[in-house]
């Protein structure tokens, strides 16, 4: 019965209004994008883009979202929906993981921790790869620490080897670096002592690569060895050097995890504090205390890793949100349970967090009020454009952010005075209900900012036969949001902006820039400017 409460809850949460905003570039829109073009070509092998080889990622989310777009249709809710079944079945997996470890209570504390951190919840309503990823990845290590204590080790092995080879389908080897890199420090952690013995990593070897082979085996024999290994030169680039626009310190994913993983991240450290004290773990099984090592590792060897990789986006450290929730989720059973009390430095932090982002979401409608009072202190031409978006706001909006702020101070004052369930349930529903408001509230009126206007002239030209291009950045909006279909003219793929711009086009051509772009293509002989809005200027080629 708590399953199907469950499912249900986290399905109010996840699913409705998915389609409220458009997709947003880049992420969002490029895996959109190849699942609308697998069911434009029925070509369901290769990744595509503009209808060309797209070797960045491997497929299976695209088919994921491929599929929902069959059933639902070519829509921004069918290309989010894949992540909120996801979520689903990723809430329902942390009540039973739970349940077997602990009891239920742990069992939903996990669900809920989950559930009532930012940006782990947020992401179930997204289009991005990782979500779907991090599950998978999760499901081979939890199987993996299986082979030491289930009946049939075997049988663990091969489901770790297969939810292994689903990450790599997924997202690339990244899966297999944060695998073995788990499993090696776990190994020296025990003192080189490891109950997964060599005929279970051979299963788990053999099952990830049959599992992969479904996929990259088909590749190679169908079309030969040339677009595995430009996807295996575009994957070591991503690791070596940094993505163009996505650097950042060493220190980039530490600060995301605390902000954007309030309030668990705030448990989180009140563990790191209690850990110290090996006494209090002593009591539990020693399966428990062995799926709490796994966790601490895997947090910590993805938190490095990818502080340690050039490319800084926000969503690759995202896997830790698993054992962080886990972590997260134990101090705060271990907390209802009066095993321990939270020190005043611990609620401290929660306060002060929970006010700045209460104040920040309580600051956003006030941008939008004032903003032409703001825009003379901006100094980026675009920037200020963008707040020109006639997008309304009201004084009134602030009260959401002051609520949240309320909200977190009653629970501050409940844990204080050891009010502990009250107060715990108080951060987590608060949060869950505020993100709520921001993705159905604040997000679409961000997006208007942002590209509603460039989204508005890509869709224009749904169902006409034209070109239409960017100019001096870099998107894939254009082709998402204009429906683009395969291009009959070989002229098109051998230089495409050079061609539209210059050659002997076999249609009409119409391209959007930036604003602090614009000035080189309003003197392009070949163009006439017919339009400017928010920051983009729009252009339409003479002849």
């Amino acid at each position: 019965m708590k399953y199907l409460l469950i499912a249900i809850i986290a399905a109010l949460l996840f699913i409705p209004f998915l389609g409220a905003v458009h997709l947003f570039d880049w992420d969002e829109i490029n895996f959109a994008e190849a699942a609308r073009e697998m069911i434009v070509t029925g070509n369901y092998s290769q990744v595509q883009i503009d209808f060309a080889p797209f070797w960045e990622k491997p497929p299976l989310f695209i088919w994921l979202q491929a599929a929902s777009m069959n059933i639902f249709g070519v829509n921004d809710f069918a290309a989010r929906f894949p992540n909120a079944v996801i979520g689903i079945v990723t809430l329902l997996t942390f009540y039973h993981i739970g349940k077997k470890q602990v009891d239920e209570k742990f069992g939903l504390w996990w669900a809920l921790v989950y559930a009532g951190s930012w940006l782990p919840h947020f992401y179930f309503k997204s289009g991005i790869i990782d979500p779907t990823f991090n599950f998978f990845i999760f499901l081979a290590v939890y199987f993996a620490y299986r082979i030491g204590y289930a009946g049939k080790p075997s049988r663990a092995a091969i489901f770790s080897g297969i939810c292994l080879g689903l990450a790599v389908l997924t997202k690339g080897p990244a899966a297999i670096i944060i695998a073995v890199l788990a499993l090696l420090v776990y190994w020296v952690y025990n003192k080189f002592r490891i109950y997964i013995k060599l005929l279970h990593l051979l299963l788990i070897v053999l099952f990830a690569f049959l599992t992969t082979s479904l996929w990259f085996g088909y590749e190679i024999i169908a079309h030969g060895w040339w677009f595995v290994n430009e996807f295996v030169i575009y994957q070591w680039r991503l690791f070596s050097t940094p993505d163009a626009g996505h650097g950042g310190p060493f220190f980039y994913h530490w600060v995301v995890l605390l902000i954007g993983c309030f309030p668990a991240s705030v448990f989180l450290l009140s563990y790191l504090q209690t850990a110290r004290t090996k006494s209090i773990y002593l009591q539990q099984p020693n399966e428990v205390r062995d799926f709490r090592t796994w966790m601490w590792i895997l947090f910590w060897v993805v938190l490095l890793l990818f502080s340690i990789v050039k490319t800084k986006i926000v969503h690759y450290s995202s896997l830790c949100y698993f054992p962080l929730s886990y972590l997260a989720a134990l101090q705060v059973y271990r907390l209802v349970e009066g095993k321990f009390m939270l020190k005043k430095w611990n609620i401290s932090i929660i306060l002060v967090i929970g006010l700045i982002l209460g104040l920040a979401i309580g600051l956003l409608p006030l941008v939008g009020v004032y903003k032409h009072e703001l825009i003379m202190h901006i100094g980026d031409e675009f920037a200020k454009a963008n707040l020109q978006a006639d997008v309304p706001f009201s004084i009134g909006e602030t009260a959401y952010g002051a609520v949240y702020m309320i909200l977190v101070i009653v629970g501050c004052v409940l844990l204080f005075n050891k009010k502990v369930r009250q107060g715990l349930l108080c951060l987590f529903i608060s949060t869950i209900l505020m993100i709520q408001v921001t993705v159905l509230h604040f997000v679409p009126k961000v997006e208007r900012f942002s590209q509603g206007a460039a989204i508005d002239y890509f869709r224009s030209f749904i169902g006409k036969d034209v070109y239409v291009m960017p100019l001096g950045y870099f998107s894939y909006a254009h082709l998402y949001y204009t429906r683009k279909q395969p291009s009959a003219n070989p002229e098109y793929y051998k230089g495409k902006e050079e061609w539209l711009l210059n050659g002997r086009i076999d249609k009409p051509a119409y391209f959007i820039c930036r604003i602090t772009d614009s000035a080189p293509y309003k003197a392009h002989p070949n163009l006439e400017v017919i339009g400017e809005k928010n920051g983009f200027v729009f252009f339409k080629r003479k002849n």
